[in-house]
Formats: C-alpha cells, structure tokens, sequence
C-alpha cells in the first residue's frame, strides 16, 4: 500500500469520511458509501498531517514514490516483487 504524507490543511476532502479510533491517538478515515480506506491521522506522532492511501487520490502519479517504510513487518515475497510475472489488467483464469 503507498501512503502519502501531506499537510492536513492542503488535503481536499470531497465527501464525509467514516472515522474509526483503531487506537490511543490513531483515527482511520473510509468511505461511508463503500468503505474504502482514504486516510490515517495521529496527533502525537505527526501532528497538523494527514496520511493518505496514495492510490484513491484523483492523480496518484502526482505524488512521486520518496521510500518504503515499516519493512521490519515486511511479507518475505514484498522484497522480490519485480520479479514476479506482471500483467496490466487481471489474466484471467490459468489454463488447464
């Protein structure tokens, strides 16, 4: 999942998000239509930001990759990715 990190006060919010406290300080924003994930803000760790789930922005290219975070709790297939066979819509059912 790619996130992006923005000022809270230069994020345009189009509709009302659910918000959900997933912790202490950690509120979840999702759409209340379908539940898509959008948002993640945490006062205490980085206060006046907003996180956004970079791929329901109206231009995600608009925001360039800078990193990759967390990877200590990274899946042990995520480091091989480019590896894999990519396909630019879904393949469809395998062959038999």
């Amino acid at each position: 999942m790619a996130w992006a990190m923005a000022a809270a006060d230069q994020v345009t919010i189009t509709g009302e998000p659910v918000t959900y406290a997933s912790s202490e300080h950690g509120r979840r924003m999702f759409c209340g239509a379908c539940g898509t994930s959008l948002f993640y803000t945490n006062e205490t760790i980085f206060p006046g930001m907003i996180d956004v789930q970079s791929a329901t922005l109206d231009d995600p290219d608009a925001i360039p990759l800078g990193g990759q975070i967390q990877t200590a709790e990274r899946i042990g297939w995520m480091g091989h990715l480019d590896d894999l066979p990519s396909f630019e819509r879904y393949p469809g059912p395998p062959e038999s």
